[in-house]
């Protein structure tokens, strides 16, 4: 006889389980879940939204992570799958800011990714776009119509970016209409925040070589303090997120003279 079908879990039970299942193993998909507990994935995904909702869990694209310790940095391809609908609904955004012949500064991080990537499909006029990061200036090495000036220093693995004091010498030299900075906290009293020390002096020296900073940030970004200040919300000029954030930070922003954008 054919062995039976393991007896399928109450729906707490195997929530419960699933939180398990990602402390065991650091993510989980939802291809997984079917698997594992029989359930369609219909309801694998009800489960990982109900436990996101909870703070429980990341939702990412396919699954789930633990949540992230704010001052721990993350590999891109972890951060890459987090909140990936609403960084490309703010890198379109970003993208529509940006006028032809400008010079454009972007920030390491996914979110300034997709805005180099938006870039490259969608922008086909004359820009001068710096950066640090080592996967951005492979997405737009041969962007048509794009001049790109590579940032070199010591690469961060973790971000796939150069820092370092060769990187702020060379920063000290340059002037953009645009700094596109992504952060890993954004908090109303402290300003903005990064894991790395040398990526935050970094950027505080790109916020003082642009016209104007824009801070592209999704709303789990909000609220939360990391170990490095990179600035106070005083040297920016807009912040793009999405329509997740808490009206009271939408409120506490502009009260302090910052333009936010919802996408």
């Amino acid at each position: 006889m054919p062995a039976a079908k393991p007896k399928r879990l109450l729906t707490e039970e195997r929530r419960r389980a699933v939180l398990d299942l990602l402390e065991k193993q650091g993510r989980v998909t939802v291809e997984e879940l079917t698997r594992q507990f029989d359930v369609s994935a219909v309801t694998a995904r009800g489960d990982l939204d109900v436990l996101s909702s909870t703070g429980a869990l990341v939702r990412s694209h396919g699954g789930a992570v633990r949540p992230l310790n704010p001052v721990q940095d993350y590999p891109l391809r972890i951060k890459k799958t987090m909140y990936h609908a609403e960084k490309i609904r703010i890198a379109r955004a970003a993208t529509q800011l940006i006028r032809n012949h400008q010079t454009v500064i972007l920030d390491s991080g996914t979110t300034c990714a997709e805005v180099a990537a938006n870039l490259r499909r969608t922008k086909p006029m004359a820009l001068t776009v710096i950066t640090h990061a080592l996967n951005i200036a492979m997405e737009l090495a041969d962007a048509p119509n794009l001049s790109l000036i590579m940032i070199g220093g010591i690469l961060r693995q973790v971000s796939s970016s150069f820092v370092g004091p060769q990187a702020e010498q060379m920063v000290r030299e340059l002037h953009a209409d645009h700094f596109f900075l992504a952060v890993d906290g954004l908090d109303l009293e402290i300003g903005l925040t990064t894991p790395d020390v040398l990526e935050a002096q970094l950027n505080t020296l790109m916020m003082k070589a642009a016209h104007e900073v824009t801070i592209v940030a999704d709303a789990s970004k909000f609220g939360r303090r990391s170990l490095s200040v990179i600035g106070d919300l005083s040297m920016v000029k807009r912040v793009i997120t999405d329509d997740r954030v808490s009206p009271e930070y939408v409120d506490g922003l502009r009260r302090l003279g910052v333009e936010v954008v919802l996408a």
